[in-house]
């Protein structure tokens, strides 16, 4: 592990490739801010919406799934999306789930 450019540990890609996002099963989304319909505020480095962009082109792909962790208290009445934000496919709190409509 080593730290990235904002101290986060990560690994260290030593002789193996990475996997690309369209390969995994599920993602786990630590999130800033959620709303109901599982639209997600971030830290702002649009990096989630970035690397996951290709799925706006290929809506019918099932993977990865794209699950985010929070406390209920994140949860605000309404994000109102932009058009390069891609949307959880679930919220899960220690209260409930929250899934989209």
């Amino acid at each position: 592990m080593r730290p990235n450019c904002f101290g986060i540990p990560e690994p260290i890609a030593c002789g193996r490739q990475l996997k690309l996002p369209w390969h995994l099963d599920l993602l786990l989304m630590p999130l800033v801010g959620f709303d109901a319909d599982c639209h997600r505020l971030g830290m702002g480095g649009g990096f989630y919406d970035r690397t996951l962009a290709y799925l706006r082109l290929h809506q019918s792909w099932q993977r990865p799934r794209l699950i985010g962790l929070a406390h209920n208290c994140q949860r605000i009445d309404r994000i109102e999306p932009r058009p390069w934000d891609i949307p959880l496919e679930s919220v899960i709190t220690e209260c409930r789930i929250y899934a989209q409509p």
